[in-house]
């Protein structure tokens, strides 16, 4: 029997346009393109040039900081493009697939007969240990790291996420092959929702938890199993689909970095998943599934923690969603906040939308209001469920106090675990990237 975990804070926002379970077929246009800042905290030195051949596997760019940390291409193909942006920094390396695809054989494995070390060089060549990542800094982990445990959630539960779940039918025997490899490394757990069908998995110590989003942030998982204290680390697998990228490369001896990615958001016509790879170029996926006389914003990602992109990006290597939402720069409100806004969510009950029960909502991208003075109104904590004090935090953060930070517990924070924070603050500061800054600071400070 799993154990639960009830969890009171939260904020389940409700929008429209929610991915039916079904998926839509598509032809992909050959373009593939790896992307370096998927990759938290990793400095990449390309391995490629322009005109080299590689097969589906091959090292595109290593960690310059720990070489052996490979990214492997998605495909077989020619390396069409190293795009650099200022000062040469590396912004993707592009790969005009082949029309029949190669892999490069790592050979399949038998996880029970393997030691953790085994399990990691396994990764390591087939580059996909990068997808790993730690705490303390929220950023993708080395091999030297000694993990005290390895936290997965399975929970996906933020505005218009892909559900899981769906993505991992008929997939089971590569999720637990995944959960089998990591739990020789470290203790493994394993966080999912209520009716979980994954309760059942073995090698891993499976925790129900019951409650608002943010309940399937891995480091809310953490916080409330095994906190981080300062001089350890733990391996978080926020994205789950990087356990099937494990099992398929122990079942398999490839690399098949195929993930179920929901089309979804109030400007989709017909919301729904698609299968795709990591870093498929988006347009043949958005060509025509909205209106493009419309002003919208696409995000490679959820509304909470997703990036702005184009129909000419390309698919994350941790993203399960591509929304479309509208921009809102067209909204013409007569009388604004006057009116009693039916049509518009509040937390604080400001809209008499409050009334219409569980609506949808079709939400823009408008900020609504500048930055301001910060409010110590206790907002963070109704929708934070950690045991730290956010808005302490955040002014630590913010005013550069070390020693106050590590004593609110920065080591046990990412940044995606104040997105609905930074959703309900009135004073409108950008927390998710305050806190990156914090991390980033306090790293070089403990190099």
């Amino acid at each position: 029997m799993a154990n639960v975990i009830k969890l009171r804070k939260g904020l389940d926002i409700n929008l429209q346009g929610k991915a039916e379970e079904k998926k839509i077929q598509l032809k992909s246009n050959g373009q593939y393109a790896l992307v370096p800042d998927d990759f938290e905290g990793v400095t990449p030195k390309v391995v490629v040039k322009e005109g080299d051949k590689v097969k589906a596997g091959d090292a595109l760019f290593v960690n310059k900081q720990y070489p052996e940390v490979k990214f492997a291409s998605p495909v077989s193909g020619t390396v069409s493009a190293v795009v650099r942006g200022e000062r040469r920094k590396v912004l993707c390396v592009k790969v005009d697939a082949d029309a029949q695809q190669e892999f490069k054989d790592f050979g399949k494995k038998d996880v029970s007969t393997l030691s953790g070390e085994q399990v990691v060089n396994a990764l390591l060549e087939a580059g996909i240990f990068g997808y790993i990542n730690q705490l303390p800094y929220a950023v993708s982990t080395n091999p030297g790291a000694q993990p005290k445990a390895i936290f997965v959630s399975a929970l996906r539960d933020k505005p218009l996420a892909a559900d899981f779940e769906y993505e991992v039918q008929g997939q089971e025997a590569d999720f637990q092959t995944g959960l089998s490899a990591l739990s020789k490394i470290a203790k493994t757990y394993l966080g999912v929702g209520v009716g979980s069908k994954l309760e059942g998995m073995k090698d891993a110590e499976v925790t129900v938890f019951d409650g608002k989003c943010p309940a399937g942030n891995v480091g809310v998982q953490v916080n409330h199993i095994d906190p981080v204290n300062k001089g350890e680390v733990v391996w978080t697998i926020g994205d789950p689909t990087v356990v099937l990228f494990i099992g398929r490369l122990f079942n398999t001896g490839k690399v098949d970095l195929k993930r179920t990615v929901a089309l979804c958001g109030s400007e989709i016509t017909s919301p729904a998943y698609v299968d795709m790879l990591v870093g498929e170029e988006l347009s043949t996926l958005l060509s025509n599934s909205y209106d493009a006389s419309k002003s919208v914003r696409i995000i490679n990602g959820n509304v909470l923690t997703g990036k702005p992109t184009t129909k000419e990006g390309f698919l994350g290597a941790h993203t399960s969603e591509i929304t479309v939402i509208p921009e809102g720069n067209d909204a013409d409100e007569m009388l604004g906040w006057i009116l009693p806004r039916f049509k518009q969510f509040s937390v604080n009950r400001s809209y008499f939308s409050w009334l219409c029960g569980k609506k949808q909502y079709a939400l823009d991208a408008r900020v609504k209001g500048g930055e301001r003075h910060m409010i110590m109104s206790g907002e963070y904590d109704k929708v934070l469920p950690m045991d730290i004090y956010g808005e302490y935090l955040i002014k630590a953060i913010i005013s550069g106090d070390i020693d106050r930070q590590e004593a609110l517990g920065i080591y046990e924070v990412s940044p995606e675990d104040f997105a609905l924070a930074e959703f309900v603050d009135s004073s409108k500061l950008e927390l998710q990237r305050i806190v990156r800054e914090g991390l980033n600071i306090l790293r070089k400070e403990n190099a």
